[in-house]
């Protein structure tokens, strides 16, 4: 279910524990596409990102 996007508050009352923390520990290793999930949400993030009107370049001055 989480691989499948299900939140984990929603899966850890469907199991019946009373602390999400519990289930995450206890099922996230079963979880084999999470890394992959992870790194296209990263890709995305700096793929379709306005460029920042921050870092070296902004703190270097631009006169």
């Amino acid at each position: 279910m989480l691989d499948a996007g299900e939140s984990i508050k929603a899966l850890s009352e469907y199991l019946g524990h009373h602390d999400p923390g519990f289930t995450l520990r206890t099922y996230t290793h079963l979880m084999p596409s999470s890394g992959t999930r992870t790194r296209a949400a990263v890709d995305r993030v700096f793929r379709d990102g306005e460029p920042a009107d921050d870092g070296p370049e902004t703190a270097q001055g631009s006169e």
